[in-house]
């Protein structure tokens, strides 16, 4: 028997880092997927292949003692074949270019939880989304499950950390490109420098969070009009507050510049440091977005807003 599903990944639209301080978040879905296929086989082993390496092991191994990327397959199917006879073979195949910042963690920890949960028993999405965080904890233990959460549903949202997540009805009709700096970073280090940056800088790191919750109410109106002009300006707004804050350098601002050209507007999507940025286009500029950066030798692909989320057959 076997079963199947497939997640999107995610771009944060705006309020990276200011979300740890209590301001919404704007994040959507993209067309760009994680499929995951799982199959019961005869035995006990968990035996996950993907393209980034291969993990063999039996059940009933801690969590804790296992070092690899893939833990959360093994995590989920480890739980799923308690008390049952029979070993899971996982499958995980990806179009989201990895650890850069557009969720492919938490569209593997989705469609993870639904192909392999589903060997079993019929599960919601709800339930889905619960192990799915869950999952996603063995690897990144202070998750907000935001993630995962648009990863399930698709569409865009709204998250802040006291209410949770508020799907947004509208339907934009605009491209994103994605430029990818090729730079690795670290979230929980770049993390660490905000929050150092908001120690010595309270009363102006208290303005930039007042300035970002404002721009994030004004984009919740503007997203209901469709007005990308004027969201292409609230992405550049946003930009300065996240150059305030410490969280570019010099490749990335190249990158933005590169994008502002010919974009209604570009900002980097994530913690910043390095991974991604995002210009925002429609059909009348795409194309010469994607030119400038080819031109420039810069990686990049377009998306558009994924509204199916969670897919399984």
């Amino acid at each position: 028997m076997k079963s199947k599903a497939s997640a999107p990944g995610k771009v944060i639209l705006f309020g990276e880092h200011f979300v740890v301080y209590g301001i919404k978040a704007i994040l959507c879905a993209i067309n760009k997927r994680i499929t995951v296929t799982a199959e019961k086989v005869e035995g006990n082993k968990i035996s996950i292949k993907s393209n980034i390496g291969n993990l063999e092991l039996d059940s009933n191994k801690l969590i804790s003692e296992i070092n690899s990327p893939l833990k959360p397959f093994y995590y989920l199917a480890d739980k799923m074949i308690r008390n049952q006879n029979t070993g899971i073979d996982i499958k995980v195949e990806s179009d989201i270019p990895l650890g850069v910042g557009l969720g492919s963690s938490s569209a593997c920890c989705v469609a993870g939880a639904a192909a392999i949960s589903r060997l079993f028993k019929e599960t919601t999405k709800e339930e889905i989304l619960e192990m799915a965080i869950e999952a996603e904890k063995t690897i990144f233990k202070d998750t907000s499950g935001a993630d995962c959460t648009v990863c399930t549903y698709g569409g865009i949202m709204e998250y802040d950390k006291k209410k949770g997540f508020i799907k947004i009805e509208s339907k934009p009709n605009f491209h994103l490109v994605i430029a990818n700096s090729n730079i690795e970073h670290s979230t929980n280090s770049i993390v660490a420098k905000v929050r150092e940056f908001k120690e010595k800088n309270e009363e102006e790191f208290s303005r930039l969070c007042d300035n970002e919750s404002k721009l994030v109410e004004d984009v919740l109106e503007l997203l209901k009009i469709d007005n990308i002009k004027k969201l292409g300006e609230k992405i550049t707004e946003n930009q300065k507050y996240l150059e305030t804050i410490g969280v570019s350098n010099n490749k990335l601002r190249d990158m933005i510049q590169v994008g502002q050209k010919t974009s209604f507007g570009a900002k980097i999507t994530g913690a910043g440091g390095g991974g991604c940025i995002f210009a925002l286009t429609d059909m009348s500029n795409l194309d010469q977005t994607m030119n400038e950066f080819q031109s420039n030798n810069y990686d990049c692909f377009s998306v558009k807003i994924d509204f199916k989320g969670l897919d399984t057959f």
